[in-house]
């Protein structure tokens, strides 16, 4: 039975390919690549010959219908993006739903993806956490902060290296100047860093030193402790 695989690539170390990832990968007969061009040079590391396609957010509309054909006629075929899981915030979902919706097989190996070591190295509440991905650029990005505002789990966000001050900027007149927040960028790679503190602190670091590399930002809940404890108060004085 043919099947589309899912294929986590490394987000920067090598060394976090699985073998399993380099087996599927050499098996499949097809490999869709977010860019073909960097997934050569990562195929070429493993000495991975299987035939690339490119499938990218600008073309999965037009080639879902052809490789759902191809799957029905028996190819096996394989999904990788530029780094990390595909359908986190890449190319995948619109193709792993078709494929369901034809009865094709999906199956996701897990592997590297990068939020979650940006999590767990936070220090940040990690029992319940929502992942917001990329903020929307102009249209709704006001309304998603106020709303962002209220949340009271740890919340997960990337934002490119340009456009971080920026936004730090943004969490403090939303979130205010004082809440917890983790700064994770290279991970995996020789300059890894994670800048935590409040975010007038983190503000203050990358306003003095340029960001660069991929960034993942960890922000702390809105916290009810305080409002609780005020209630309480309240109706005990009642």
């Amino acid at each position: 039975m043919s099947k589309l695989y899912i294929v986590p690539t490394p987000i920067g170390n090598l060394e976090d390919m699985t073998f399993r990832a380099i087996r599927i990968l050499k098996e499949v007969d097809l490999i869709l690549a977010e860019d073909t061009r960097t997934s050569g040079k990562l195929l070429k590391h493993f000495e991975i010959s299987t035939h690339m396609h490119s499938h990218h957010m600008h073309n999965e509309h037009k080639t879902i219908e052809n490789l759902v054909a191809r799957l029905k006629a028996g190819e096996n075929i394989a999904l990788i993006s530029d780094a990390g899981t595909p359908a986190i915030s890449d190319p995948g979902f619109l193709l792993t739903r078709a494929c369901v919706e034809n009865g094709i097989t999906v199956e996701c190996l897990p592997g590297a993806t990068a939020f979650v070591p940006a999590l767990v190295n936070s220090g940040l509440p990690n029992d319940k956490f929502v992942f917001e991905g990329f903020l929307p650029e102009k249209k709704g990005r006001q309304t998603r902060y106020l709303e962002l505002a209220e949340e009271t789990r740890t919340m997960i966000l990337y934002v490119s290296p340009h456009k971080l001050v920026k936004t730090l900027s943004e969490f403090a007149t939303y979130f205010g100047q004082d809440r917890q927040i983790c700064v994770s960028r290279e991970l995996s790679k020789m300059h890894e860093e994670n800048r935590r503190g409040t975010v007038k602190e983190v503000l203050a670091h990358f306003e003095n030193t340029a960001p660069r590399g991929e960034i993942v930002v960890i922000v702390a809940g809105k916290t009810i402790v305080k409002e609780a404890k005020k209630n309480k108060f309240q109706k005990d004085k009642e």
